[in-house]
């Protein structure tokens, strides 16, 4: 991955306003980051802050951004603190993956400047998606990779649910095993 983008300095997941105002939701950030820098893992990112609205509107169609419910400016710069407080932790995952829905994209472009989209994540709300299949893609991945391995995943609700037996908020992250699972959570906003 090339730099992150010094923008990450605002605001993935609602971090520096609410690290103030809330130290329970920064140790639990903080906590995360241990248990994921000692037993490495995939860190599964819901989505940031979108525009109001469930699902995608009519005419949704991948690829195109101004067709999809997308980051409300506060999940921007939601997405920008959380990249730019994982780099005050001199952390770097080993790999970011992306759905190819824009606000993953978005969210994963904020936090980290650089990802790859995985079809694997995408949505499976609404009968999208196949979600048996893409569950086992996402085991199959998490144990194919060596021990201590890190890799942050933007993804959809579904898929974290799906996966773990958990609902996240959006914004909240999932450290997984590599087994699928759920070792630790937190709002991503320290």
């Amino acid at each position: 991955m090339g730099p992150w983008p010094a923008a990450a300095a605002l605001a993935l997941l609602g971090f520096s306003r609410v690290v103030q105002a809330q130290p329970e939701r920064k140790a639990a950030a903080v906590e995360l980051l241990r248990l994921w820098r000692q037993s490495g893992g995939a860190l599964l990112i819901r989505h940031a802050a979108t525009e109001s609205g469930l699902g995608d509107p009519a005419g949704f169609t991948l690829g195109q951004c101004r067709t999809q419910r997308n980051l409300s400016d506060a999940g921007k710069q939601a997405s920008q603190a959380f990249g730019a407080w994982l780099q005050t932790q001199n952390f770097k995952p080993d790999a970011v993956l992306s759905s190819q829905w824009c606000r993953c994209q978005d969210t994963a472009r904020l936090a980290f400047g650089q990802f790859e989209d995985w079809p694997a994540l995408n949505s499976t709300f609404a009968g999208q998606g196949d979600p048996a299949a893409q569950k086992k893609a996402l085991l199959a991945r998490l144990r194919g990779w060596p021990q201590g391995r890190t890799e942050v995943w933007v993804t959809h609700q579904v898929n974290m649910t799906g996966l773990t037996g958990a609902y996240p908020s959006m914004g909240e992250g999932f450290l997984v095993d590599r087994e699928g699972r759920l070792l630790a959570r937190a709002e991503l906003a320290p």
